[in-house]
């Protein structure tokens, strides 16, 4: 079944918010993570990579934010109706 405009519109608007609400949390704990880790690398450069990996942490909620995006664009339609 194919949805109706309005239908459709709800769906992108969810899509929409569930990437820019978990843009917008990831961030929030990226600066306070990314602030540490400068000041942690600026004493000892050779925790460069044990920074980075705290830094990629955060980032991780953005994907699960784009899978549920996705799943809201491309499989919600196909089960309604």
């Amino acid at each position: 079944m194919v949805l109706d405009g309005q239908g459709a519109g709800l769906i992108a608007i969810g899509a929409g918010i569930a990437v820019g609400l978990t843009g917008v949390g990831a961030g929030m704990g990226e600066k306070d993570v990314g602030a540490a880790a400068v000041g942690a690398i600026t004493e000892d450069p050779a925790i460069f990579g044990k920074a980075m990996i705290f830094m990629v942490i955060p980032e991780t909620i953005v994907i699960f934010g784009l899978v549920i995006a996705i799943m809201a664009i491309f499989v919600v339609p196909g089960l309604v109706g």
